[in-house]
């Protein structure tokens, strides 16, 4: 089956590309948000825990949609650690790290990913790709209320 868009096909390869590290990314933040979910320890345990849970329940099928968008565009998704470690730009977490430590880890994890997606919301606009542009409106979404409520926790 052939995907008829109006836009052509270097403009999908752009954006296709321009998707994997947020892919990557993505993936590399369901590892951290799990790393934080199973070890942190201490005081914040409870609402860390609780919040975490939520967090990488709400990516799980996020990241199949963004590689399920990559593909709709023509291209393979990247889904390989080493593909994920050469595109991301994630840390890994530190499962002996502080709880505030480890959600100062996830703000900053959120930030990277939203800092990645602004500029391409604006790159599909431009090549008329109003599905993409809305996938990562809404990821953006969901990235800036995640640091709202991880800075929230740190008081």
């Amino acid at each position: 089956m052939t995907v008829t868009t109006e836009f052509n096909t270097a403009n999908q390869n752009q954006i296709a590309n321009a998707l994997k590290p947020v892919l990557a990314e993505s993936v590399q933040l369901y590892v951290l948000t799990q790393n934080v979910h199973w070890n942190v320890t201490g005081p914040m345990f409870q609402a860390v825990h609780t919040l975490t849970e939520a967090q990488y329940l709400e990516l799980a099928p996020a990241i199949d949609e963004i590689a399920e968008r990559i593909r709709t565009l023509g291209q393979k998704a990247p889904a390989s650690l080493q593909a994920y470690a050469s595109l991301g730009d994630i840390d890994d977490g530190d499962e002996n790290a502080s709880a505030e430590a480890m959600v100062k880890a996830l703000v900053a994890a959120h930030a990277q990913i939203a800092n990645r997606i602004r500029p391409i919301i604006g790159v599909a606009g431009k090549a008329n790709d109003e599905v993409t542009a809305g996938l990562l409106t809404d990821r953006l979404t969901v990235h800036e209320k995640a640091q709202w409520m991880l800075r929230a926790m740190l008081g």
